[in-house]
């Protein structure tokens, strides 16, 4: 442990070492249609079929001409015209010159494209205002992508960026790895469905709901199974329920102090599983193994915990089990504090906060309010956390923060 470790707590960087150490991509694939590949992670390296353009074509919209031709006179003959789908065809004398639009083929011979606005026009006598040099204005053929390139890797995440690359390949049907399936449930006998009424101590379970939303904008298959009360019985075929129909269990609640001793029965009879204290703040207490054949990650019950765990912990893990090779953490940014932040050192605190820019357009800071891990209200307000790294104690304003603006999961 390092001197700003604390005693008997994982520090992140290692939970998350451990978390993908122990975790083996996915291998099976399926083939989907181009239409249906948006968020699906290629399971091979996709090359170009053909080249791009598949034939030498004009920059602009001009005239097509050899350089040649232009010799002591700027003035050519009009021989035809070249339009995109519709190209020029037949004899080209001499001392002429082709109409030719954006995107035409370029007539056979042809070595460069004067713009037309560099040209004057009287009735079939062009007249180049301004000099050519070879290849001018023209994109030869695979300027963009040659035959054979690999244009996308294995292991990329299928976006609106690669999407319309593989369309322009022609490309119809795609290779991907199959989504992980992902069972999930909460525990709690006070837990009651969002709808229903809340009796004496009872509270809605939201975690559900962050885990489901979280689990989908990942590209996983999310399995709901509900609120499992505090009963050995039930948790125990709910965790053998999930472990059949899923890559990987996650749960909500069950495994801080004093709350996981059936919980760690079962887990233990049904698999291997380690009860971890991270230095993470919110979201301290976590469980990580195997139940069967499945992975299993414990998550606390507080709702900002279980989501700052599922962010920072699990998508990592997911992102590896997906094959998704081309993953990257969130971008860290700094930024200087309008307010103060409270922290106590001891673990990495990863405070709801807002991020702006000032007239000058630096990067500014300031926290969301009640820092609390059930405090959800200063977590839709934000839009990034404010990372306090480990050692630290509270933060003043002026002072310069490491900040992480929320990705496309939390967006």
């Amino acid at each position: 442990m390092g001197c700003c470790d604390t005693p008997g707590l994982m520090p992140v960087s290692e939970a998350i070492t451990t978390l993908l150490d122990n975790t083996t991509p996915l291998t099976e694939t399926e083939v989907v249609s181009l239409v249906n590949a948006q968020n699906r992670i290629t399971a091979e390296d996709i090359r170009s079929p053909l080249n791009v353009p598949p034939f030498a074509n004009s920059a602009m919209d001009g005239y097509a001409l050899r350089t040649s031709d232009l010799g002591e006179s700027h003035t050519l003959t009009l021989a035809g015209k070249s339009f995109a789908g519709v190209p020029f065809e037949g004899e080209w004398p001499t001392g002429s010159c082709i109409r030719i639009m954006t995107g035409a083929e370029v007539p056979e011979g042809a070595d460069a494209v004067i713009m037309q606005e560099q040209t004057t026009v009287e009735g079939d006598q062009i007249t180049f205002t301004a000099s050519a040099e070879p290849q001018q204005n023209i994109r030869p053929i695979g300027d963009d992508v040659k035959a054979g390139d690999v244009v996308i890797p294995k292991g990329t995440l299928l976006t609106p960026r690669e999407v319309p690359m593989l369309a322009t390949l022609g490309i119809a049907d795609v290779t991907v790895i199959r989504r992980p399936k992902v069972a999930f449930f909460s525990t709690g006998d006070e837990l009651r469905q969002v709808g229903e009424t809340l009796g004496k101590g009872e509270i809605y379970d939201s975690n559900r709901y962050t885990i489901r939303a979280m689990l989908e904008k990942m590209h996983c298959e999310a399995i709901d199974l509900g609120v499992i009360p505090d009963c050995p019985n039930q948790l125990r075929e709910a965790f053998l329920k999930a472990a059949t129909e899923a890559d990987v269990i996650v749960t909500s609640g069950g495994v801080s102090v004093g709350e996981a001793d059936y919980t760690k029965d079962i887990l233990d009879q049904e698999g291997e599983v380690g009860f971890w204290k991270i230095a993470i703040k919110p979201g301290k207490p976590f469980a990580f193994g195997k139940v069967k054949n499945a992975l299993f990650c414990g998550l606390p019950g507080n709702p900002v915990s279980v989501l700052v765990t599922l962010h920072v912990l699990v998508q990592p893990l997911l992102a590896k089990l997906a094959g998704h090779t081309q993953w990257q953490p969130s971008i860290t940014l700094k930024a200087k504090a309008e307010t103060r932040f409270k922290k106590a050192p001891g673990r990495a605190d990863y405070q709801r906060a807002i991020y702006r820019t000032d007239e000058n357009g630096d990067l500014l800071v300031s926290t969301t309010g009640n820092q609390g891990s059930g405090a959800f209200s200063s977590l839709s307000l934000a839009n990034c956390f404010a990372v306090l790294e480990q050692s630290r104690g509270h933060v003043e304003v002026g002072e310069t923060v490491t900040i992480e603006p929320f990705n496309a999961v939390l967006n």
